[in-house]
């Protein structure tokens, strides 16, 4: 069973990009489950979601506890040691930055890639909304997930508020996902 963990502020997108997380993995034909975990529930503040993907069906119901993969949507977020709670020596850690691993200030026992999600976001959606972008880069470093999956869960989940949005979104995953191919 393979673990994600999703730290986020409130209106990042943590939870959605959970969902949409659990959604491809489902329509890969394998089991997922998603699900958030919120402390106080304001915009900014942090928030964890999470996900589960599996070729068996998951009868749990707990939070992941030790993640395989680690995303972080905000690199302030790095100062909090809770990001690393719970780690083993392979979970790889996916961050939002411009700068690369070696610059940020992380344990030295942490494998991490870095993508300029906010950056990628900016271009395509106008908007700091990065979730979508996380997860196209969390596709081409794990493959865990299909691009195609992906694009796949995008279009199910925003086609109800407008085609633009969802061709946006996929655009923006697509990138990200391009991007973590190259390097």
């Amino acid at each position: 069973m393979i673990f994600i963990r999703i730290h986020g502020r409130g209106g990042q997108g943590a939870v959605t990009g959970a969902e949409l997380l659990a959604i491809a993995a489902f329509k890969q034909g394998k089991y997922s489950q998603a699900f958030p975990f919120f402390g106080v529930e304001r915009q900014g503040a942090p928030v964890e979601a999470y996900c589960r993907i599996d070729d068996k069906k998951i009868t749990i119901r707990s939070q992941a506890s030790q993640p395989d993969f680690v995303i972080i949507q905000d690199p302030t977020l790095l100062a909090n040691q809770q990001v690393f709670a719970g780690i083993k020596k392979n979970t790889l850690f996916l961050i939002n930055s411009e700068k690369k691993p070696s610059a940020l200030d992380l344990p030295t026992n942490i494998s991490a890639k870095t993508i300029p999600a906010t950056k990628i976001a900016l271009k395509y959606l106008g908007k700091p909304i990065i979730n979508t972008s996380l997860l196209g880069a969390f596709a081409g470093a794990t493959k865990l997930i299909s691009i195609d999956a992906l694009k796949k869960a995008i279009t199910e989940k925003f086609s109800e508020k407008s085609k633009e949005i969802t061709e946006k979104n996929i655009a923006a995953a697509q990138e990200a996902y391009n991007l973590v191919l190259k390097n």
